[in-house]
């Protein structure tokens, strides 16, 4: 009899054990057992081929799926935070993101919270100036650079932002369907990656007409 497996899977039994008690996304039946490995595995698993796209005998590239399915995401996110925020104070998902960042992160300038929110400069002077205008949001001179605003949410945003909490959890949920945990951290893990990279571009506030030209000279510079 193999004795270590047999030890071995008894720990397992164990740990599942213990987190079907901390939470319930795992019945606890063989069947949980088996989801449960499955989920704890899974990055593990290397895929055997490369999925098929529409249009891939064609000629179609990966990335022109990717850019693709990102803006299908995007809306599929707007769709559903519209759905959270109807019937509530707020004019726009942008309001909503700003004092979620406000609240996350603390009190920062005008241009920081521009930045974090990927907005451009006037875009973004837009929305806060309606987020004090409703008082959710207050303005005070910096201590540091006496032109700079630095921007604190309100007792009042941090009402209005947890009475909407509960749907918006509803509505990021939604968003990342039914993906498991291993599969979310692969994502993020992506995603991620994907971020570092487009960001510090981003950031340089190239104008329109020059940003490709800019960055693929960087990359080439790069890659030299």
């Amino acid at each position: 009899m193999n004795y270590p497996l047999i030890k071995e899977t008894i720990a397992l039994l164990e740990e599942f054990d213990i987190k079907t008690k901390s939470g319930k996304k795992y019945s606890g039946t063989i069947d949980g057992f088996k989801n449960w490995i499955a989920d704890q595995y899974a990055s593990e698993i290397k895929p055997t081929a490369e999925p098929n796209w529409e249009g891939k005998e064609e000629g179609r590239t990966p990335e022109s799926v990717i850019n693709t399915l990102i803006v299908h995401m995007n809306r599929y996110a707007k769709t559903y935070s519209k759905s959270a925020l109807a019937g509530s104070a707020f004019s726009t998902q942008e309001e909503f993101i700003f004092l979620i960042n406000l609240k996350a992160f603390g009190a920062m300038t005008k241009m920081e919270l521009i930045k974090k929110n990927i907005q451009e400069k006037p875009a973004g002077i837009q929305i806060i100036n309606r987020l004090i205008k409703q008082g959710w949001v207050k303005q005070n001179n910096s201590n540091e650079d006496k032109r700079s605003k630095i921007i604190q949410i309100t007792t009042k945003g941090l009402q209005v932002l947890d009475k909407q909490m509960a749907k918006i959890r509803q509505a990021t949920q939604i968003v990342t369907g039914d993906l498991n945990y291993s599969e979310k951290m692969e994502l993020i893990r992506l995603l991620k990656k994907l971020d570092d990279f487009h960001n510090p571009i981003f950031s340089k506030n190239y104008d329109s007409a020059s940003l490709l030209e800019n960055i693929m000279r960087e990359q080439k510079v790069k890659n030299n």
